[in-house]
């Protein structure tokens, strides 16, 4: 016979990004995620280039 699997209620990996991710927009900074790929010493990321192009004023990430 085959195993069943209950899941439980509560939160798994993806739930607790999800609200830490609502937690600090309401807090007007964003979280960050990584970028799984070789990128030099981190220049060639996202958002250091984003960051790079942006406005001058202060930017809030976690």
């Amino acid at each position: 016979m085959p195993k069943t699997f209950t899941t439980r209620p509560g939160l798994d990996f993806q739930s607790i990004i999800l609200k830490l991710q609502s937690y600090w927009a309401s807090k007007g900074a964003v979280i960050l995620q990584p970028y799984d790929m070789e990128v030099g010493a981190g220049t060639f990321h996202p958002a250091t280039t984003l960051r790079a192009l942006g406005p001058d004023h202060h930017w809030r990430a976690a």
